[in-house]
């Protein structure tokens, strides 16, 4: 099955974050170019060169040489082989603070991440990626102390923002153009001897911190709609930190209507956000009342990721049919959740949603830190529930469907629209034409018609 599921297409990936999609090794490898050092003690990436005289503390090249002080920095700085312990006893908290344990690299190393999630989607035999990232962030985050949020008036934060937003989209825009541009040259794109992540096509959500001040999350926000509005490789929008911090949760209502508010201002800019991503053991019962349906209801999001505490939520089955109606997709990511939440199998709402039609994606979420894939979702989400291969394909299918890539669908409900019942003629080819979406669906079913004929001929499934 793990054959068979690797070689299958899988559309998109919709739920990615390039921070945490890159492996331990390769952080560590970068701390070693760059001359840093890693403390042992702490399981970290130091962001200056060593004191050799702090205990613990070694050139990350040593590493190469000391395998057990290399295995306690890959355990350190991502979720391989995690046990608890008396100091270490939360996956939820390992997970998220391994961030700050590699983040000293992460500035100077956007370009070789971006190479690596190309040539990783493309292993997973994936078209197209969404992958969410931050730039420019230290300006906006500087920019939003610059400028209180005073008395919680957006319209006056949004207005007091008025000369500062050319910047900080221009900012922006060129960290993503050299990010871009280190990425082809790594790829070797345009040459004989282009990686296969190549011909993955990659946009960006823009990813805002809700961890921080009201002022500092607005200034994130008002940038990044800015952004996306004009910078056609931005689709949208999303948020991102652990939910279930106390910032997130004082301010989750206020996030919510600065969305609302920008949404309003930018209503070409899409939105995904990260609701639900939290149990009965990380907030109160309080806590979980509200998170999809204030996202969905209130900020506008068309797509929830994680979507883990449904069942809780207050009039859960009225929300659900509501989801399934307006056709709001959930972002799953199964191996996150069950190495965060602890959250798998029959306890995982994946069924559910399913059973109350709501679109649903999977997705990886942060496939590095999990040691993880996207094969390794759609495996999980067939032990998890019943999926015959016309389920898997509409998996699949809902990636692309979903995706915030813009133009009309290939598809029109379950079926080919009409323009293109017959795929040769001029009226299909002027529809793809106008449609990037589209472009990328036809490229899905020519990638399932290969595997299917390559399947039916190979002894080793019959």
């Amino acid at each position: 099955m793990t054959l068979f599921m690797r070689n299958f297409p899988k559309g998109g990936d919709l739920h990615n974050h390039l921070a945490g999609a890159i492996s331990a090794e390769s952080f560590l490898e970068w701390a070693s170019e760059d001359g840093l050092c890693v403390s042992l003690s702490q399981g970290r990436i130091l962001p200056t060169k060593c004191r050799l005289a702090t205990p613990g503390d070694i050139p990350a090249a040593q590493l190469h040489a000391r395998d057990d002080a290399r295995a306690v920095m890959i355990d350190s700085l991502s979720m391989h082989d995690f046990v608890p312990t008396p100091a270490d006893h939360s996956g939820h908290d390992h997970f998220f603070s391994s961030f700050g344990r590699f983040a000293p690299v992460l500035g100077a190393h956007q370009g070789e991440m971006l190479a690596q999630a190309r040539d990783q989607a493309a292993a997973d035999h994936v078209v197209y990626l969404e992958l969410m990232i931050s730039p420019a962030l230290g300006s906006m985050v500087k920019t939003g102390d610059q400028h209180p949020l005073h008395d919680l008036d957006l319209d006056a934060a949004h207005q007091a923002l008025k000369d500062e937003r050319p910047r900080l989209v221009a900012e922006a825009r060129r960290d993503t153009d050299d990010m871009e541009h280190q990425a082809r040259d790594i790829l070797q794109c345009d040459t004989p001897a282009a990686h296969p992540g190549c011909s993955v096509t990659v946009r960006y959500l823009f990813q805002a911190i809700r961890t921080m001040t009201p002022a500092q999350v607005f200034a994130q926000l008002d940038a990044g709609y800015a952004l996306a509005h004009e910078d056609p490789r931005f689709v949208g929008l999303n948020f991102v930190a652990p939910e279930d911090n106390s910032t997130a949760m004082a301010d989750y209502e206020l996030h919510m209507q600065m969305f609302a508010k920008l949404g309003a201002l930018y209503p070409d800019v899409r939105l995904s956000l990260h609701a639900g991503e939290l149990t009965p053991s990380l907030v109160p019962a309080s806590g979980l009342q509200s998170h999809i349906r204030d996202a969905v209801e209130i900020a506008g999001a068309e797509r929830i990721g994680h979507g883990v505490d449904i069942i809780w939520e207050k009039d859960a089955i009225r929300l659900l049919n509501e989801m399934a109606q307006r056709r709001i997709a959930v972002e799953v990511n199964l191996v996150s959740n069950a190495q965060i939440l602890g959250v798998s199998g029959a306890e995982h709402p994946l069924s559910l949603y399913r059973r109350a039609h709501v679109p649903v994606v999977l997705s990886t979420d942060d496939e590095g830190v999990s040691r993880s894939n996207l094969t390794e979702d759609y495996l999980k989400a067939l032990t998890t529930t019943s999926l015959s291969y016309a389920d898997l394909k509409t998996l699949s299918r809902n990636s692309l469907t979903y995706a915030f890539i813009p133009g009309t669908s290939l598809w029109d409900g379950d079926h080919v629209t009409t323009l293109c019942k017959a795929p040769q003629s001029f009226a299909c080819a002027d529809f793809l034409k106008k449609s990037q979406k589209a472009r990328l669906q036809l490229q899905l079913e020519q990638n399932f018609a290969a595997f299917e004929n390559t399947v039916s001929h190979e002894p080793l499934f019959q």
